[in-house]
């Protein structure tokens, strides 16, 4: 039932807006200023992104006993992407990307992409009151050899004691209103993580930010 949802129920709409985004592109393009027709292609990249992002999620559904398709990604290159959209989706915002070079994991480039879209997007919600937002990607390296990937904010942060909470879909710390969202990204995160025979958790605290760490 999920699936079909996703596939059915979402894509329609999602297809109507990509398509009549481009037919203004199109046919309008000369009666648009270079502000109209710069929204214009956003919408139609954002919509290219959830369609990927919802290709990625079914494609998660359907494989859950299968097989990854494992190749060397280049995880910095992918933080270094992800912080350059969120900056154009908000220029305006004086924040602060530190992104560690030269970082390679193995694993599923496009579920990869998925994980650092979400917990990027989470810091950069998360930092949205603050005057300069810092958000750093990183790793550390265990003494077996292997690395912890991080990514830091400077965000409102959150009690230690819901930890638990954090991973669980539609579960949230913060109010709706206040920070909105779905309540299924991290619990989506904590699932590819997991496909990978890695790990995730969470370190914070209320007022201080909040750093995920995760292994694969």
């Amino acid at each position: 039932a999920f699936s079909y949802t996703v596939s059915h129920d979402l894509r329609t709409p999602l297809s109507s807006i990509d398509g009549f985004s481009q037919a203004l592109l199109e046919d309008y393009a000369a009666t648009l200023d270079a502000r109209g027709r710069d929204y214009l292609q956003r919408i139609c990249e954002a919509t290219q992104r959830m369609a990927d992002l919802i290709d990625a999620l079914l494609d998660l559904s359907h494989v859950t006993g299968g097989e990854l398709v494992r190749e060397a990604v280049d995880v910095s290159a992918l933080a270094r992407a992800m912080a350059a959209d969120l900056q154009r989706c908000e220029p305006t915002r004086q924040a602060e990307f530190v992104i560690a070079d030269g970082h390679v994991a193995h694993g599923d480039a496009r579920l990869l992409g998925i994980v650092l879209e979400n917990l990027f997007s989470n810091a950069w919600k998360f930092t949205a009151k603050q005057p300069r937002a810092r958000i750093e990607f990183g790793s550390l390296r265990q003494h077996e050899g292997s690395r912890i990937f991080f990514v830091r904010d400077n965000g409102v942060g959150f009690d230690m004691a819901s930890a638990d909470k954090l991973f669980r879909a539609f579960q949230r710390l913060h109010g709706r209103t206040e920070y909105p969202g779905t309540g299924v990204g991290l619990a989506t995160v904590q699932r590819i993580i997991q496909r990978h025979g890695g790990r995730i958790w969470a370190e914070g605290a209320v007022g201080q930010g909040t750093t995920f760490y995760f292994t694969l």
